[in-house]
């Protein structure tokens, strides 16, 4: 009993903040390392990949996309020790691909890069599934360009050749086909791989956005305390802890930055749909701050997803 009053919570205190000093302190010096070790630790923790990458590209990390003749299944380190590091995004990144797919084309590398899909069709054992995952994730852009030219290459790939055939290649012109355009782009990438290194989707909608006045995070956070505010985002946590009697904390993502939202009880009730269904959620409210604490209390929701056209965007919902 006296254990239990005591010496369990002090030690779990102790060996918490422990694990918060040495994680802090790693972020600060090394960011690289951080955001590798956090994407190969996923799913976990509070962020999902494409605000861990946000960040630490806001903190001068260099994140270079995933390529078929340089990742292997995890996010790596690549260039100069004495510095801060590119981190290489992993294969484990484009979702429905298969770690022993990986490890094969891993292993195939090892004697000579790739120099075209059928090469690494042949030489990996790839199914056509997995040919097609790399080609939506981008990740066939050193052997046949863009995602459209990827796609029309893979498409003519034969992955059931026989043992007589498995050592000839196709010779034939490369089609020339329309490269894809920045929204297309950004959509493809979230869908193949959770995260874009192209542009924030926000960016690509300020257009959009501007006809209801909203202002861009960066903005906001010189607001003065009390002036009305409007702001959009992607959600990406929605939190309603048991000590809040019913306040939903809402977190919204663009381009430049997070804005903290608070949703009153009533609120949440009358708007209970685009608080709890939107992806893209735009808030029209006032602006508090106090100090460095800054968020944008609600008095109306509107759920403006369908500008996103079908992008996939995961938010933490009260856990």
């Amino acid at each position: 009993q006296g254990f239990g009053e005591y010496g369990f919570p002090e030690s779990h205190a102790a060996s918490f903040a422990l694990l918060v000093y040495v994680s802090a302190w790693i972020k600060c010096h090394h960011p690289d390392a951080f955001l590798a070790a956090l994407l190969n630790s996923q799913p976990m923790g509070f962020y999902a990949p494409a605000q861990l990458v946000r960040d630490a590209r806001e903190h001068g990390v260099t994140v270079l996309p995933v390529d078929v003749n340089r990742s292997v299944w995890d996010s790596e380190l690549e260039g100069a020790v004495e510095s801060l590091r590119d981190v290489r995004l992993g294969l484990s990144r484009i979702t429905g691909f298969r770690q022993d797919a990986a490890e094969r084309i891993v292993a195939a590398r090892a004697d000579a890069p790739f120099n075209c899909p059928e090469d690494l069709s042949r030489r990996a054992q790839l199914d056509a599934h997995h040919l097609h995952l790399l080609a939506q994730a981008d990740a066939l852009k050193p052997l046949s360009g863009h995602r459209h030219q990827a796609a029309w290459a893979v498409a003519g790939v034969d992955t059931r050749a026989t043992p007589l055939l498995r050592g000839t290649r196709t010779q034939e012109a490369a089609a020339e086909l329309q490269v894809p355009a920045a929204a297309e782009t950004v959509l493809a990438d979230y869908r193949a791989t959770g995260l874009s290194l192209v542009q924030h989707p926000l960016a690509l909608l300020r257009t959009q956005l501007n006809v209801f006045k909203v202002q861009p995070a960066a903005v906001l956070r010189h607001y003065p305390n009390g002036r009305l505010a409007r702001a959009s985002g992607i959600v990406t946590h929605r939190q309603r802890p048991e000590t809040a009697k019913g306040v939903v904390f809402v977190t919204l993502e663009d381009d430049t930055g997070c804005v903290n939202v608070i949703v009153w009880p009533a609120l949440a009730e009358a708007q209970r749909k685009p608080l709890l269904a939107s992806t893209l959620l735009t808030v029209f409210g006032v602006w508090q701050c106090e100090g460095e604490v800054r968020h944008l209390v609600a008095r109306k929701l509107v759920d403006h997803s369908d500008l996103l056209q079908g992008l996939a965007s995961r938010s933490r919902n009260f856990r």
